[in-house]
């Protein structure tokens, strides 16, 4: 998988968090065993992803192939992150929420635009 489907797959994914979210089925208890192996089983792969992405990014801002910098790379791999565990446990505000929904879309979009074919 290229930068640009693993981008792709980023925004994917990000949507579908946004919606598990907003659905805000948190579990009774933040130690629920089953739920929390259930959010494991769904946020692995995301994260592999993730880590693939991030190092193919920055070698793409190395190249100079992107106008990123090098800490927005960072920043948007630690904000997924977040979101990824946020959408499960709702722990944060909605405002909050949707501002590293926004930001992160932003840098995934910048880098789309910016990769050739983008």
């Amino acid at each position: 998988m290229n930068l640009m489907q693993q981008t792709e797959a980023l925004k994917e994914h990000l949507e579908q968090l946004k919606n598990i979210y907003e659905e805000n089925n948190p579990p009774e208890s933040k130690k629920d065993k089953q739920f929390f192996q259930m959010v494991k089983e769904r946020t692995e792969p995301v994260y592999e992803l993730l880590a693939e992405w991030e190092k193919n990014a920055l070698k793409a801002v190395k190249e100079r192939k992107v106008n990123l910098h090098p800490q927005q790379v960072a920043s948007t791999r630690e904000n997924m992150e977040l979101l990824l565990m946020n959408s499960y446990y709702v722990d944060v505000k909605r405002k909050r929420y949707m501002e590293l929904n926004h930001s992160i879309h932003f840098i995934l979009d910048q880098l789309l635009s910016d990769l050739p074919g983008g």
